[in-house]
């Protein structure tokens, strides 16, 4: 691979192209929506995405101590050879809401498992939206047989249910790309939803991925957990963590090409890392009264784990977000998070540059084109460049700027 995209894959062949589509580019899956009554207002609040095929699946969760009725249905539930679906709504979390809840996500997988004639487990939910709030399971109940009717192999099916799991985003968020190894094909697509309450490990943020390759369970949750490590445990909004965070991703075999050996493996886990790390890029695009998307790369670490640690020092901070929120090159406040973050680093060789313009070394200022700096910070995507000078060891990490209107929308935040 070319670049840090917080892997040290092989080049294992082939080619991965990005095409359009989400999470019904991928041959024998379907997906729907309909308004089943759970959030205020207009849209759709009730999505399904089904395979006919049993599928290989699995998955991440949050790792918030509190946790969703259905993540704990996810986690119980995963890694498997034989799921057919899942079910997710917007609008409700059904988090924080006791035994009554953990019925309601059963009862949800039910009444889907028998809308589609599959097993109770073959049906995985998800939910999101506001916690403490209970589930309108006879609205749901009664809007079951519409969704299953709903159901579409086109790409219409894969954006409706791309919108309907939304809350505070203002767009959908698809990716999908198409894999050519050793003379065969498959496609690897997805889509998430998520726009405030985003942390590393994970945030009200969920993700769901599709593939027609043929992949054991147990591989593909070895992949999956070191794509989310790399991606969405790398993304940030506010530094706020869950309840109901999930990653799933489901494999129905439905292309005839199996990922059965190293070379296979490494090219799926890179078009699966492609469509993530892309889903990631549309999250912080989309934060909650973001007006940028920044990306923050960490080179010359000492390990790993230490990259990743600056990164999200770097991500997390407030006095950073706002200062890219006012275009202003505060080096300084980049710097801090560095040092704070229990790195080791350089004081020799490290270095800083604001979109490519080279701020800070040997722990002393650059000279540079002020107006130059704020310009370029003008910009949709800022990119910050931080190379410790202890390593080899890269890491990304995805953020937004923090404005007024982040405030003004949390406040105010209710459905």
């Amino acid at each position: 691979m070319k670049g840090c995209k917080g892997t040290s894959l092989p080049d294992a062949g082939g080619v991965i192209s990005k095409i359009r589509g989400g999470v019904t580019a991928a041959t024998g899956f379907s997906a729907g929506a309909v308004k089943a009554k759970i959030k205020q207002g207009e849209g759709n609040d009730l999505a399904l995405l089904s395979s006919k095929a049993p599928c290989s699946a699995a998955g991440a969760m949050t790792t918030n101590k509190i946790r969703a009725s259905s993540v704990e249905w996810c986690a119980g539930h995963l890694p498997s050879n034989a799921v057919h679906a899942v079910v997710c709504n917007s609008g409700c979390a059904n988090a924080c809401t006791g035994e009554q809840g953990v019925k309601d996500t059963a009862t949800m997988a039910r009444i889907v498992a028998q809308t589609i004639g599959v097993a109770d487990e073959a049906v995985l939910v998800a939910s999101t939206g506001v916690i403490g709030h209970f589930l309108p399971m006879d609205d749901i109940s009664a809007a079951m047989p519409a969704l299953g009717a709903a159901l579409s192999q086109s790409p219409k099916g894969g954006a409706l249910f791309s919108k309907a799991i939304m809350t505070t985003d203002l767009t959908k968020k698809e990716s999908a790309v198409k894999v050519t190894h050793s003379g065969q094909q498959y496609i690897v697509g997805g889509c998430t939803k998520g726009s405030g309450m985003i942390c590393p490990n994970m945030a009200t943020m969920l993700a769901f991925i599709t593939t027609d390759a043929r992949i054991s369970p147990k591989r593909l949750d070895t992949i999956v957990k070191r794509v989310v490590d790399r991606t969405f445990n790398n993304l940030t909004v506010d530094g706020d963590t869950s309840t109901n965070d999930m990653v799933l991703v489901l494999a129905n075999g439905a292309s005839g090409c199996a990922i059965s050996d190293k070379a296979s493996a490494d090219r799926f886990e890179e078009a699966l890392h492609e469509v993530c790390n892309d889903l990631c890029k549309q999250i912080a695009a989309d934060g909650e009264g973001a007006t940028k998307r920044v990306e923050i790369t960490i080179t010359g670490a000492a390990t790993g784990a230490e990259a990743k640690m600056a990164a999200k020092a770097i991500a997390n901070s407030n006095l950073v977000k706002c200062a890219l929120f006012g275009n202003d090159p505060n080096w300084g406040r980049i710097a801090c998070a560095v040092g704070y973050s229990g790195v080791r680093f350089s004081d020799r060789s490290m270095t800083i540059r604001l979109c490519g313009i080279p701020v800070f070394e040997n722990l002393r200022p650059l000279p540079f084109d002020q107006k130059k700096a704020h310009g370029a910070l003008s910009k949709k995507v800022v990119t910050i460049e931080v190379n410790l000078g202890a390593g080899d060891a890269c890491a990304v990490a995805h953020t937004c700027d923090f404005s007024y209107d982040y405030v003004k929308i949390n406040a105010e935040y209710h459905t």
